[in-house]
């Protein structure tokens, strides 16, 4: 099966009145996944703001390997991750 790797750009909420956090986020698609299917993904990710998916672009294997190594080292999605955790 063949992939696709998107770099999300997006803006979370919950960090006080009428703020909010940019993140880039990086997703694996299936090879058959467009732009509005991508964007729609983006937009049901816990803690998005209602019209959250600032940028959306198509990447290569290496850039979505070091995103998601980025991902790792941001601190609003360690706390994130981890509060949806406790959540359940």
């Amino acid at each position: 099966m063949e992939w696709k790797y998107w770099k999300v750009v997006l803006r979370y909420g919950h960090v006080g009145r009428r703020k909010d956090v940019t993140v880039a986020r990086y997703l694996v698609t299936p090879a058959h996944y467009n732009l509005v299917m991508v964007m729609d993904i983006g937009k049901e990710m816990p803690g998005v703001k209602r019209g959250g998916v600032i940028g959306l672009t198509e990447v290569g294997v290496e850039e979505y390997l070091a995103g998601k190594r980025k991902e790792k080292e941001s601190f609003y999605l360690q706390k994130l991750l981890n509060f949806e955790q406790r959540a359940k």
